[in-house]
């Protein structure tokens, strides 16, 4: 079998590594081979393209081309809990145009962990009754819900 990696080195190179991984005795022996080019030279590099994307795939090709021609989304790559933290600071109408950036982000921020955490936020107080109601109906419907129909769903709840 064969192992590939992939660097993006400071010092403005991307290298591409592989070795062969075998009990063959003819590859004991054998020492990893490697492309190292400058950015520059990798931009113009396309059969080593190619390469990245049978072995990385394509968007893992994309990332390092926008690397390479200073393009650095890192608001995109950070993990989804810390975007969560970070979302949950913003105003109701900057939300709701984050989720217009990407499928990523609308998907951040309609998710269930968000809004729960907005409601928790600015609620006093959420009793058992009214969790078990926002994790049925969905937390970001339950915000938005009136206190009214709320009421009214939670005593339909209770007489059931």
């Amino acid at each position: 079998s064969s192992s590939f990696f992939l660097f993006l080195l400071p010092q403005l190179q991307v290298i591409f590594r592989w070795w062969k991984i075998s009990l063959r005795n003819k590859f004991h022996e054998s020492r990893p081979g490697e492309i190292k080019e400058s950015w520059e030279d990798f931009l113009d590099d396309s059969s080593l393209h190619i390469q990245i994307a049978i072995v990385f795939g394509a968007k893992v090709l994309e990332h390092v081309l926008n690397l390479c021609r200073g393009n650095y989304d890192f608001l995109e790559r950070l993990p989804v809990p810390l975007l969560l933290y970070i979302i949950s600071f913003l105003e109701l109408e900057d939300i709701a145009r984050l989720s217009q950036v990407s499928r990523r982000f609308e998907m951040i921020c309609n998710s269930n962990v968000l809004w729960e955490n907005i409601v928790k936020n600015l609620c006093d107080t959420i009793t058992p009754e009214m969790k078990e109601l926002a994790q049925e109906i969905v937390w970001k419907q339950f915000f938005f819900t009136n206190r009214l129909q709320l009421q009214l769903q939670l005593r339909r709840r209770r007489q059931k």
